[in-house]
Formats: C-alpha cells, sequence, structure tokens
C-alpha cells in the first residue's frame, strides 16, 4: 500500500475514546505536520499535555468541552455531519500545555499539531469566525471553510482550512504546490488531507506527484482515509453521485501559504 495513503486505525486508547488516526513525524515523512482523529462517547474525556507543538482542535462531529486548565469552551460544536455544509467550533491551544477534552455528546474530533517554540494565548474560534468562500468554476468549484488561515495570526505554524466539492467537481486544482522554502515565489508547507465522502460508500481519487515524476502516486481514497502530501502537486477528482469533505492541515517553516501551479495545467483558470 501507498506510504501516503493511511486507512483508519481505530484503537481504542481510553475508555470511551478511539483514536482513529495518529500521524507523527516518528511514523511518516511528514515533520512539520501532525494529526489525530480521535471518536469519543457521550462523557469520554482525553487529556494531553504538549511540549514543543502547538494544537488546533476541531469539533468535526457533535459536542465537547475543552479546557488548557485555565480556559474552559463548553459544548462546542456545531453539527451531525461535516456535509451540513456549515463551518464549525474550533480552539487553539500553544505548547507547554495541557488539555483536556470531554465529549458531551458522541463526538468526532480532529486534533492537528505543529512545531512550535513561542507560547500563544489559547483562542476559541467560533464558528461565526471562519472565513467563507467559494472557490473556482466550471467542473473545480468547492466550499471553503478557513479555520486557520495565514491571515490569522493566533498560530506559529498552523494553518487549517476544511473544503467540500461538489459532486463531479476537482479540488486542489488546477494542481499546485507549496514544497518550496523560496519566498515571495513560493513557501514550504507539507500537509495532510483527512477525507470524507457522502455516500459514505464512495471514494475519490487523489494524485500526488512532483515535476520530475520522482513521486508520482494516485490513490482511491475511501470515507475516513487520509493523505499525506510532504511535496509535490495534489488535485482531488470526485466522481459523480458523491460529494467530498476534506480537513487539511499545513505547517512548514514559514507560516505564508504561497503556492505555485502546474504549469501545464494553469491555463484552465484563465477561460472565459
Amino acid at each position: 500500500m501507498s506510504q501516503l495513503l493511511r486507512k483508519p486505525d481505530n484503537k481504542i486508547i481510553a475508555e470511551g475514546v478511539t483514536l482513529v488516526h495518529e500521524v507523527t513525524k516518528e511514523n511518516s515523512e511528514l515533520v512539520y505536520v501532525g494529526f489525530k482523529i480521535l471518536d469519543l462517547e457521550p462523557h469520554a474525556v482525553y487529556k494531553e499535555t504538549l511540549t514543543d507543538l502547538e494544537l488546533c482542535i476541531v469539533a468535526l462531529t457533535g459536542k465537547i468541552t475543552v479546557t488548557d486548565g485555565q480556559e474552559s469552551y463548553k459544548e462546542i460544536g456545531t453539527r451531525h455531519s461535516v456535509f451540513e455544509r456549515i463551518p464549525t467550533d474550533s480552539v487553539y491551544i500553544s505548547h507547554n500545555k495541557s488539555l483536556k477534552i470531554t465529549a458531551n455528546t458522541k463526538a468526532r474530533v480532529a486534533l492537528c499539531y505543529a512545531p512550535s517554540d513561542q507560547e500563544l494565548p489559547t483562542k476559541f474560534i467560533k464558528a461565526s469566525d471562519n472565513g467563507i468562500e467559494n472557490r473556482g468554476k466550471y467542473n473545480n468549484k468547492r466550499l471553503v471553510h478557513n479555520i486557520l488561515p495565514d491571515s490569522n495570526p493566533s498560530a506559529n505554524s498552523l494553518l487549517v482550512v476544511e473544503v467540500i466539492t461538489e459532486t463531479a467537481n476537482w479540488s486542489s486544482y488546477p494542481p499546485h504546490k507549496h514544497d518550496q522554502d523560496n519566498l515571495p515565489e513560493e513557501s514550504f508547507l507539507e500537509e495532510s488531507y483527512y477525507h470524507e465522502i457522502n455516500p459514505q460508500q464512495g471514494f475519490i481519487f487523489q494524485r500526488v506527484y512532483t515535476d520530475d515524476r520522482s513521486l508520482d502516486e494516485t490513490m482511491a481514497v475511501e470515507n475516513g482515509d487520509m493523505v499525506l502530501v510532504p511535496k509535490g502537486y495534489h488535485p482531488v477528482g470526485v466522481p459523480d453521485g458523491y460529494t467530498s469533505y476534506y480537513l487539511n492541515v499545513m505547517a512548514g517553516p514559514t507560516r505564508i501559504w504561497k503556492f505555485n501551479n502546474d504549469k501545464d495545467h494553469e491555463w484552465i483558470i484563465h477561460r472565459p
């Protein structure tokens, strides 16, 4: 199996807590991006102490309470399904802090990590704080929820965004990359994609490739899978009849999203 495609692990790590995915620098090619998906039963509790990592907690579905030992945010989360097309609540917590997540209902939670060496205030990112964009035209249409964009100074490294791509459309398209630490032309940002699909029996395709094709993988991605992007272009194609959701986490040496399109395909954005 591809080293970039991750299937759910579904490991029980505490009473009522299932670790669905875990991506670390120890088990992947990614150095800057870390990620977990947790499934929590009602009243289940997850605890963690951050050292040299910052964290954005995204309440994907259900309601949770988050505390960092000083601040507490109660019953956050806005939806039963990621396909409701509304933003959700998130919490940013800096390094050197401890956190506790308590499930008020059955919940799925994303934990998005990046290296951090500057302590910042804990911040509640309300659903209403998300920037909402409709990107693309023709068959490249998608809905974007900007949870933690580079215009938001609340993090050291993390960038977090949700994207819904409608049926029979492409996303992250035309293919683009951000794998060169060469600002202002391009920034180096690793990326992870956590995917859900509606209806759940569907699949999408994601290709990850470089100009020299030293990396070139095309993956059939099913509901709940992840795709890791250490470098290269990374377009997503959604078959007819299905809708795609993905949560992106990006991080790198500089917290700027500056990308370049694949020159062979950039012409499509200039069509009338």
